[in-house]
């Protein structure tokens, strides 16, 4: 979206939010900056025309509840507004934390799958607000990483429910072999993203390292094809396929943390007291070790992991690999 028509869009749900009277088209075209003018002509009639619908598809597709109705019984015509018990959001509190994961993620989203999805959310926290930044100084940035091509269309597959056909290289195998796969999600575990879905041919739900397809993968067939299974989570079928959920087992992890913040982490920790340097000793327990290594990795600098020594290696390499990621970006 161009910043001329971002900048328009804001001005028309500030012009239908400042009023309870339904807003003519043509009202809208004499106060809103941005519309072709009104000259007297056919073609700029047209021109605006085009313009004001493709705008309010905008606002729809977004979710602002854009209304349209006549204030009284003498209007000879419809016009519009929004109503601003439905537009805006109920109070929304989040911690220092996970407002910088907020925007940590509006960094991720940055492929042109995503973009809108993310400008979208972005508007309505700011709604809502909430003070997101997405250049909020956290230590990492991680990226899509650009040696990922099959992303956006494993992407766009989930998303329509398209059968999603590709080449798929395993380790053990000289030679790729072709897939199709009914795509339930896309999803980042390790440092590394993953396709999760039915295998067609072997009638049994799978997991593929994106890095290990050949080619573009290709979508055939209608869309909406599928669906899901309704308690789906991506991350966990991941970690169950790759065995290393942890098994059960609980994991005792001790870290310091720096007064005042990992807000978040604190809520699940126990206080151990401070520590020589004076920060902060806390002790957390887990099953799924390698998943609490990534919440912990989030953290960056204010968040050193003591003990155990195959977590604090884990956070190690997840930092190593994002800081690598940014380099090559």
């Amino acid at each position: 979206m161009s910043a001329k028509r971002a900048e328009r869009l804001v001005n028309l749900v500030i012009a239908l939010l400042g009023t309870r009277q339904y807003v003519t088209a043509a009202r809208i075209r004499a106060t809103v900056p941005g519309y072709e003018p009104d000259d007297g002509t056919a073609r700029a009639d047209e021109a605006f025309k085009r313009m004001f619908e493709r705008d309010k598809a905008e606002l729809r597709e977004m979710g602002v509840p854009l209304e349209t109705g006549r204030t009284s019984v003498f209007d000879t015509e419809d016009g519009y507004r929004i109503a601003r018990a439905d537009y805006e959001l109920p109070e929304i509190t989040l911690t220092g934390e996970e407002a910088a994961a907020v925007g940590l993620a509006l960094r991720l989203w940055e492929s042109a799958q995503l973009a809108g999805a993310a400008h979208s959310a972005l508007l309505k926290l700011r709604a809502a607000g909430l003070d997101v930044d997405p250049g909020r100084a956290l230590p990492i940035q991680p990226r899509l990483d650009s040696d990922e091509p099959a992303f956006e269309p494993a992407y766009a597959a989930a998303r329509d429910r398209r059968v999603l056909q590709f080449d798929y290289r395993r380790p053990d195998e000289d030679t790729p072999a072709r897939r199709r796969v009914q795509p339930w999600g896309v999803v980042a575990w390790h440092g590394r993203w993953y396709l999760v879905g039915r295998d067609l041919d072997r009638q049994a739900p799978r997991v593929f390292r994106l890095s290990r397809v050949v080619g573009t993968p290709r979508a055939v067939g209608p869309e909406n094809a599928f669906e899901p299974p309704a308690d789906l989570d991506l991350a966990a079928v991941v970690a169950g396929q790759a065995g290393r959920s942890g098994g059960g087992e609980e994991h005792v992890v001790v870290v310091r943390a720096r007064p005042g913040t990992a807000v978040g982490l604190r809520r699940g920790a126990q206080p151990l007291g401070a520590g020589e340097d004076g920060e902060d000793r806390l002790q957390l327990r887990t099953t799924e070790p390698w998943r609490l290594a990534d919440q912990l990795a989030a953290y960056g600098p204010d968040v050193v992991v003591e003990a155990p020594a195959e977590v604090r290696a884990a956070v190690v390499e997840r930092l190593t690999r994002l800081a690598a990621m940014g380099e090559r970006a």
